[in-house]
């Protein structure tokens, strides 16, 4: 069944996508079909949407459904990354886990990588099932979530580097900091992604790739990407970063009590090449910790202690698997 007919077992949604070994080959898993499918459910009215649901799909909530949708709703807009998660839920034959998130959650978190948790998810490929081509607002800000994963992933890498590199770099954005990662999680998850999904990559970001003027050289026949590392570069790139990495920037710049402003911050940053890597890896990886370890502790309430068990179980069967 594809990703496209589940949607039927749902209230209806503005934008819904499948990420994840559940619709791409990984390498260590080449049949899709046998992973569990990851859903992510993008709704205008989170608590009109878990009042439907309740009604349809009551068993898949954790205790929490004994307390009504408006506490559902509030704990999926006012802890951890702004989603809400029902997992192993079984439908016709599949196990899926579908996540809900307010579309304004996720317009604030592709802009300015409030969380980088769904926005993370969205630097990979996916496979969209709804999209809403009218609704100028998301489709920037998905757009925007894009340049902003490139211009990261640039600050991050040395002037000449690989297609593969690049894309890796690009997957491992939203990774560098979770603590799942070391903790029951494919120790090769990000090679995982990238290998056989290099088409799927490259035609993500083409169009980012391409329109970076004199900033970036790619060589298609040759798969090498060149950059210009200048100051003048870097800094083109620091000020074109999301809010919360951009202010993380400035403040971990600011530590010793002076009161710089952002351009004298990045001007000066980007005159420093050792300095500046270390520093966006950094604040990149405090947003994701922070995130990662809420989002965590949130999962325990919106699936239950058995559902919960049952899933960081599934987790270190793959991480175990990993390890050879």
């Amino acid at each position: 069944m594809s990703p496209q007919k589940f949607l039927k077992f749902f209230p209806e949604v503005r934008m819904a996508f499948a990420y994840g070994s559940g619709v791409f080959k990984q390498k260590s898993h080449l049949d899709p079909s046998k992973n569990m499918l990851d859903l992510i459910l993008v709704t205008d009215n989170p608590h009109k949407w878990h009042k439907m649901n309740l009604k349809m799909n009551r068993k898949h909530y954790s205790f929490l459904k004994l307390l009504g949708p408006k506490i559902i709703s509030d704990v999926q807009d006012k802890f951890g990354a702004k989603v809400y998660y029902n997992t192993l839920v079984e439908l016709d034959g599949r196990l899926i886990k579908y996540g809900v998130i307010s579309e304004d959650s996720l317009i604030n978190d592709l802009f300015d990588w409030d969380t980088l948790y769904i926005s993370g998810r969205l630097h990979k490929p996916v496979q969209q099932i709804i999209s809403s081509p009218n609704d100028k607002l998301l489709n920037s800000a998905l757009v925007t979530n894009i340049h902003s994963a490139m211009h990261t992933a640039l600050l991050l890498l040395p002037g000449e580097f690989s297609e593969i590199d690049f894309y890796k770099t690009l997957a491992g954005l939203s990774y560098g900091g979770d603590f799942r990662m070391s903790l029951g999680e494919d120790k090769n998850k990000i090679e995982n992604i990238v290998i056989p999904n290099l088409d799927k990559f490259r035609e993500l970001y083409e169009h980012a790739m391409l329109n970076s003027g004199e900033y970036l050289h790619w060589n298609k026949t040759t798969a090498i990407l060149e950059q210009d590392c200048s100051p003048i570069s870097v800094c083109y790139h620091l000020n074109l970063l999301p809010k919360r990495l951009l202010f993380g920037i400035v403040n971990s710049q600011n530590y010793d009590g002076r009161h710089r402003d952002t351009e004298e911050v990045l001007r000066s940053l980007a005159h420093n090449q050792i300095t500046y890597p270390k520093t966006v890896k950094l604040e990149l990886e405090k947003i994701v910790r922070s995130s990662s370890w809420s989002q965590s502790a949130k999962g325990v309430l919106t699936a239950g202690l058995t559902k919960s068990f049952q899933y960081s179980g599934r987790k270190m069967k793959k991480y175990f698997k990993s390890l050879g």
